[in-house]
């Protein structure tokens, strides 16, 4: 039985079915003759962590940032909330990006300004807050992240590994988001503090009530922290579901990543 995203007529979801907050729909994605995504289906359902794996190089990151505007698409619909991206204007785009919070790989935090400026980038273009409200609230991000108050003054230089990670995190709540979007969020750290980032995650999800959609080839996040996992082989979604439903799937990369050495080691008991 195929395991790929089935769609139902129209784009109608029973009325039993989960919410879908991020509906997308044969997507096409090319970069000149390299084509990247060619017939992508896949919904990211209201209050769950999804994990979005796929090959090096497949397109994992691209897909994010199609979603978010900032790669152009050549074929497909995308639907947030029930509204059509495209059709959209400027003034419900902009409404539209203050629900969304974003953590590129590696963080990607502004080295000339400090922890709590960065954090507090979204909140100076989106908001209109006093100084002693901006950094109020920055510090608030800093808490709920786990990070100590004395890291706000410090530049990213002076943070760790794992610090730098909860810092972007910081930065990307800093508007209280709906949808998080996590691209590569435990890449460089050790087991450990990839552990504790993935039972932050968690936390934040039920705490906050978030939607994270996250792009990841960490095993022990896929197992551990995602509600559901989305596969990413021959330019389209060619799996979705349980960590249940990877391991039943013929599809040979699957069955390679899910099923590999490096995969065994950490299969949960009873699988």
């Amino acid at each position: 039985m195929s395991t790929e995203l089935e769609q139902r007529p129209g784009g109608q979801h029973r009325s039993d079915e989960p919410d879908a907050v991020i509906k997308v729909r044969d997507l096409r994605v090319a970069f000149g003759e390299k084509v990247i995504m060619d017939g992508l289906n896949l919904d990211v359902f209201r209050g769950e962590i999804l994990g979005f794996v796929g090959g090096s190089g497949q397109g994992k990151s691209v897909l994010t940032r199609t979603i978010l505007g900032l790669v152009r698409k050549s074929r497909g619909t995308i639907e947030v909330f029930g509204e059509d991206i495209d059709h959209l204007d400027q003034a419900a785009k902009r409404t539209l990006e203050r629900r969304f919070g974003v953590m590129f790989q590696q963080g990607a935090l502004f080295s000339a300004l400090s922890v709590k400026q960065n954090i507090q980038v979204p909140m100076r273009e989106y908001l209109k807050l006093s100084p002693a409200l901006l950094d109020e609230m920055a510090m608030l991000k800093l808490e709920m992240v786990g990070l100590p108050p004395d890291a706000a003054d410090k530049a990213p230089s002076e943070l760790s590994g794992g610090m730098i990670k909860r810092a972007a995190l910081a930065r990307a709540l800093a508007l209280d988001p709906e949808i998080v979007f996590l691209d590569e969020p435990t890449s460089g750290l050790d087991p450990i503090g990839a552990a504790e980032f993935d039972e932050l995650i968690m936390t934040l999800k039920h705490t906050l009530g978030l939607t994270v959609f996250m792009v990841t080839h960490d095993l022990d996040s896929l197992y551990s922290a995602c509600d559901r996992i989305a596969a990413l082989a021959d330019k389209r979604v060619i799996a979705v579901g349980t960590l249940e439903t990877m391991l039943a799937s013929d599809h040979p990369w699957l069955k390679a990543y899910f099923g590999g050495q490096r995969a065994r080691a950490r299969l949960p008991s009873g699988h």
